[in-house]
């Protein structure tokens, strides 16, 4: 059964920046698209960064391109979402999942696409 979990949310300061990680198991890492989404309350959960297979693609929204980077890890078996200059517009619940399909080579853009789900982790930022 594939597992993925996510770690690393924490309140901070606008311009700081933030580091999360998805450790996986159950399934080759590399194998196939992982997303980071956030969502929160009341706004349609939404896809800020992905990773397509074997590393082929990724894919970040408008809102955060150019100040998150995400990255993997297939030794450490980790998907890695780096959050710089983060801003109170931010502030939400990131959830790291796995695409259905797999050897996916392009980031798909609809969580209904991803099968498996970490618990999230909360980011907050203010002050």
């Amino acid at each position: 059964q594939a597992q993925l979990m996510e770690s690393g949310g924490s309140q901070v300061k606008p311009g700081e920046s933030l580091r999360l990680s998805c450790v996986t198991s159950g399934f080759t890492v590399d194998y196939y698209a992982i997303g980071w989404f956030r969502r929160v309350p009341g706004k349609e959960r939404e896809l800020v960064a992905c990773i397509s297979s074997t590393d082929t693609g990724t894919y970040y929204s408008s809102s955060v391109k150019g100040r998150f980077t995400i990255s993997r890890d297939n030794t450490k078996r980790t998907v890695d979402l780096q959050m710089n200059s983060l801003q109170p517009e931010d502030t939400a619940r990131y959830y790291c999942a796995r695409d259905r399909i797999i050897f996916q080579s392009r980031c798909r853009l609809s969580g209904e696409e991803y099968e498996f789900w970490g618990q999230g982790t909360q980011v907050s930022v203010s002050g």
